[in-house]
């Protein structure tokens, strides 16, 4: 038996809103896929979030205590516990008297007390919004909570939502009889097809109002600049993604608003390239240095340190800084920085300088032009 959506969030079944979405927010920081290193991680999300989303719909959690959690996840299976809200049972239209409308409505018997018909559509959570951030390595390297500002919908403050002025007078809706919905039958033959669709005179409501709100012209919504702050933990990738709970579009029929996806961009870096929780770079080093050995000051994002290159180092070796790389999203540790050092070939050379080369050239049994450069053909024999 599959685990309860009570038992998922770890909430008692007398659990308020406010619980419910407090232990939603836990339960999505520790499984976030883009976040999260257990393995079942993504399916741990999804029962969440699907639990969430069913235990802040008033209809739906009534019916879902009632009918015990095998039973709803059957009945939504067949579009059971829609509530109206994709168009009632016109989805199963093409079951006709097969005895697909048939067990439908005995769902619907048994827990309603009558036919499939439902009125106007419940609460709905509203939809999630997208929007970018970009930061930088340092940032990405520390965390930090920054700034958004975005442009989203809101609900109208000044009527709440409603999409009229609150002392609107208000008559029941003549087409659909207050019932939100208008239903057609249709006989084909593979049988009769019942189609439920909103209402287009009354929008699904019920009710025909006599003003609508002239700051949202009747939608409920406008949209608005909101600055918000985003928590941007150390260790955070390019890609990934950080959820705000609740910051999307609003819900309808005082349904919850959905949520805010911030995609994180982390910019190029002019010293550091990453590869994972690992930064890689190049550190240029004299011929001096890599034939007697050296050590040299090497940069990292937590500060410069030391690094001893040994004698007859060759251009081109990599050597591994452990726990100088990234920090680990949401884990101890870091990556590793891995150096690259590269000998840089010196543009002019003194006198003595030219002498001490050639010499050191003759003693090795090369014959160097001196007026084609030393390391000119060193260059050329790689």
């Amino acid at each position: 038996m599959s685990e309860d959506f009570y038992s998922v969030l770890g909430v008692s079944k007398d659990a308020g809103d406010d619980e419910i979405k407090k232990a939603y927010r836990k339960k999505a920081a520790e499984y976030h896929p883009d976040v999260s290193d257990d393995p079942d991680a993504d399916e741990k999300f999804k029962k969440a979030k699907k639990a969430k989303e069913v235990l802040l719909d008033d209809e739906k959690r009534r019916m879902y205590d009632q009918m015990g959690h095998e039973r709803f996840q059957q009945a939504e299976k067949h579009g059971a516990t829609d509530n109206g809200r994709h168009g009632g049972m016109g989805g199963m239209g093409g079951m006709g008297g097969a005895g697909g409308m048939g067990g439908m409505n005995d769902i619907f018997e048994q827990f309603f007390g009558g036919g499939g018909s439902r009125s106007q559509s419940g609460p709905r959570q509203g939809a999630d919004l997208k929007t970018r951030l970009r930061i930088d390595l340092e940032d990405a390297y520390d965390g930090l909570t920054k700034q958004l500002t975005v442009t989203r919908p809101e609900r109208c403050p000044d009527c709440d939502g409603a999409g009229h002025p609150p002392d609107a007078d208000s008559r029941t809706c003549s087409v659909c009889d207050g019932r939100g919905q208008q239903t057609t039958v249709r006989q084909t033959p593979l049988g009769r097809v019942q189609q439920t669709q909103t209402c287009s005179q009354c929008g699904g409501e019920g009710t025909i109002y006599s003003e609508t709100c002239s700051t949202c012209r009747g939608d409920g919504r406008i949209q608005n600049e909101a600055t918000l702050q985003v928590d941007i933990p150390s260790g955070i990738r390019d890609g990934q993604t950080l959820r705000m709970d609740g910051e999307g579009a609003p819900g309808e029929n005082r349904g919850p608003n959905g949520d805010l996806l911030v995609e994180i961009r982390v910019d190029e870096h002019d010293v550091f390239d990453r590869d994972g929780d690992d930064l890689r770079m190049r550190q240029p080093i004299s011929f001096p240095q890599a034939v007697f050995g050296d050590t040299v000051e090497v940069e990292t994002l937590d500060g410069a340190v030391e690094m001893d290159i040994p004698a007859g180092t060759q251009s081109g070796e990599t050597f591994r800084l452990r726990g100088k790389g990234m920090p680990r999203l949401r884990r101890r540790g870091h990556g590793d920085l891995f150096v690259e050092v590269r000998i840089v070939t010196p543009d002019s050379l003194n006198e003595e300088q030219r002498e001490a080369l050639k010499a050191f050239a003759e003693a090795g049994g090369e014959e160097i032009d001196v007026e084609k450069g030393f390391f000119e053909k060193l260059k050329s024999s790689f």
